[in-house]
C-alpha cells in the first residue's frame, strides 16, 4: 500500500484528495500545516508528500527545506496558485519532484503522483549483487555466479567510493537500469535522490525540456518556467537509459554538464550550477555510432570512464537456474503466496533456451508460467511454445541424454548429430562465424521463403509464436534478405 501525505491547510483540498484518493491501495493522511506534518513524517513514514506552497505557519518552502535535510529522497510535489512565482520555482530548485496549479487537473494529478511513487520506489528500494540471495527476504537484486557476472559486481564496487562516470552496455533485458541502482546505492550519493530517464522513451522535442527545464515563452506552450530533472537531482545521481537515441543537439548539452557542471534551460541564457552523478546506458554500439558520426565523439569518451559490459543471458547459462529459483520466490512474495515448484524438464528448458529478450523475458516467462500453472508444480506445458520447443529439442539431444544416446533422424535419413558436425568444420573455417545466430537466421529466411512470407505459417514451422518470429527478422534485418531472393 503507497502511503501519501497531503499538507494543506485547506479543508476543501483535504475533502477533494480523500475523494480522488479512496483506493484501497493508497493510505491517506492529511496534515493541516507544515509543523504538524513534519511531526507526522517520522510516524507514519510516507512514500510521498503533497504539500501547498503557502500556508499560514511554517510556509511551503521552510517545510520542504526542513524535510529536505532529514531525508533528501523522499518526493514531494507541490501544489500552488502561484505558478509563475520565483517561490515555486525555488521549491523545485530545493529538490521537489514536481508541482501542480491549482485548480489542478485530476488526471494530470493522478499520473504525477504515480510516477512520482515510481521513483520513490525506485530510490528505496536497495539493489544488492551476490552470487545467491539466500534470505528468505529477498530484496531486489543481480543474481549470478556467472564468470561474467562477477566481473559486473567488481565494477559495481570499484564504483561505490567514486564519483566516476559510468557507461552500462548489454543487449535488452540483461538488467541495465539494476547495475546502474546498484552502483547508486553503494555510493556515498545514496542518501540523495536518484532520477532514471528513458531518453527512447521521450520525444526528442520534449527530452531536453525535460532534462534541462526551459524559460517561460521557450516554445508554445511553455507558459510557466520549470526546473528539469538535472536540477531536481542536484547533489544526487541520474541515469540516462539509452543514451543512443539522443538527438545531436542534445548530446552537446549533456557533454556541457558532464565538463563544467553547467547548463541553460531551454531559451534561456543564464547558466545553472549543479552537482549532478551521471550513468549513463544503451543497447546500441555507440563506437558504431561514433563511427557514423550519429553520437558524439568527445561525448562518448566522456561517458565511458568505466565501462561495465552486460553479459547476454545465453552466456551465462550457469545463473538461469539461480534466477529461476530467485523469481520463483520473488514474485511468490510479491502476492503473499508460497513459491510453486517448478518440474525438472521446464528447468531443463529454460536452460536450453536462446533468450532473446533475456533476464526480463526470463521474468515474464515464469510470471506467465505461476499464473497458467493449475498446481503448485509447474509443468513444461505451462510454458510458452517456445520454451516447450526448446525442452523437446533438448531432451533429444546428445548433450541432454548422455553421449551414448543418439539423435533422432531427420526426413533425409541424415541424424541432427551430424549436421552439427558438418557446422563445426563450417565454423572452423571460418572463425567469425557465429553457429547459432548464423543458423536461426537461415531458418527463418528458408521458413519464411517456404511459406511465401506467410509469418503465421512459418512460425508454426518453426516452432516459435509469430511474436517471435517479428522480433527475429527485425533482429537479423531479413527483409532486405527476403526481397533479393
Amino acid at each position: 500500500m503507497d502511503k501519501l501525505l497531503l499538507i494543506d491547510d485547506e479543508a476543501d483540498v483535504q475533502y477533494s484528495f480523500h475523494r480522488i484518493f479512496n483506493s484501497p491501495e493508497i493510505e491517506l493522511t492529511t496534515a493541516s500545516s507544515g509543523e504538524e506534518g513534519l511531526k507526522l513524517i517520522p510516524k507514519i513514514k510516507p512514500d510521498l508528500v503533497i504539500m501547498d506552497v503557502r500556508m499560514g505557519g511554517l510556509s511551503g518552502l521552510e517545510t520542504l527545506r526542513r524535510l529536505r535535510q532529514s531525508d533528501a529522497k523522499l518526493p514531494v510535489l507541490l501544489m500552488t496558485a502561484y505558478g509563475t512565482t520565483q517561490t515555486a520555482i525555488e521549491a523545485m530548485k530545493l529538490g521537489a519532484y514536481d508541482y501542480l496549479l491549482k485548480p489542478f487537473d485530476v488526471p494530470k494529478l493522478k499520473q504525477i503522483v504515480a510516477s512520482a511513487l515510481e521513483a520513490a520506489r525506485a530510490m528505496r528500494q536497495v539493489v544488492s549483487y551476490q552470487p545467491l540471495l539466500e534470505s528468505d527476504d529477498y530484496e531486489v537484486g543481480i543474481v549470478g555466479r556467472s564468470e561474467g557476472m562477477q566481473n559486473v559486481f567488481k565494477l559495481i564496487g570499484q564504483l561505490a567510493s567514486s564519483d566516476a562516470t559510468a557507461l552500462i552496455t548489454g543487449e535488452s533485458g540483461t538488467g541495465k537500469e539494476l547495475v546502474a541502482r546498484a552502483v547508486y546505492h553503494h555510493s556515498k550519493r545514496s542518501d540523495q535522490p536518484f532520477i532514471a530517464i528513458n531518453c527512447a522513451a521521450i520525444p526528442e522535442n520534449l527530452l531536453e525540456s525535460e532534462l534541462f527545464g526551459h524559460e517561460k515563452g521557450a516554445f508554445t506552450g511553455a507558459t510557466n518556467q520549470r526546473i528539469g530533472k538535472f536540477e531536481q537531482c542536484n547533489r544526487g545521481t541520474i541515469f540516462l537509459d539509452e543514451i543512443g537515441d539522443m538527438s545531436l543537439s542534445t548530446q552537446t548539452k549533456i557533454l556541457r554538464v558532464l565538463q563544467s557542471g553547467t547548463f541553460e534551460r531551454v531559451g534561456g541564457n543564464q547558466p545553472v550550477q549543479v552537482d549532478v552523478r551521471v550513468i549513463a546506458a544503451t543497447n546500441k554500439p555507440l563506437e558504431q555510432a561514433v563511427a557514423a558520426r550519429e553520437f558524439r565523439e568527445d561525448l562518448f569518451y566522456r561517458l565511458n570512464v568505466v565501462r561495465i559490459q552486460i553479459p547476454p543471458l545465453r552466456e551465462r547459462r550457469e545463473d538461469i537456474r539461480l534466477l529461476i529459483n530467485y523469481f520463483l520466490r520473488k514474485l511468490a512474495q510479491s502476492q503473499n503466496q508460497a513459491p510453486k515448484s517448478i518440474a525438472p524438464e521446464v528447468t531443463a528448458a529454460l536452460e536450453q533456451f536462446h533468450w532473446p529478450g533475456n533476464v526480463r523475458e526470463l521474468e515474464n516467462v515464469i510470471r506467465r508460467a505461476i499464473v497458467v500453472a493449475k498446481g503448485e508444480v509447474i509443468l513444461l506445458g505451462d510454458t510458452p511454445p517456445e520454451i516447450i520447443a526448446a525442452g523437446s529439442s533438448g531432451a533429444s539431444s546428445p548433450v541432454a541424454l548422455g553421449s551414448s544416446e543418439k539423435a533422432p533422424e531427420n526426413e533425409d535419413g541424415a541424424d541432427l548429430a551430424s549436421l552439427a558436425k558438418a557446422l563445426f568444420r563450417w565454423a572452423r573455417q571460418d572463425r567469425k562465424l557465429k553457429i547459432i545466430p548464423a543458423v536461426e537466421r537461415e531458418l527463418i529466411i528458408q521458413a519464411l521463403a517456404e511459406t511465401k512470407g506467410n509469418q503465421v505459417q512459418a512460425a508454426k514451422l518453426l516452432g516459435i509464436t509469430r511474436a517471435t518470429l517479428r522480433k527475429r527478422v527485425e533482429k537479423f534485418d531479413i527483409k532486405q534478405e527476403l526481397s533479393i531472393r
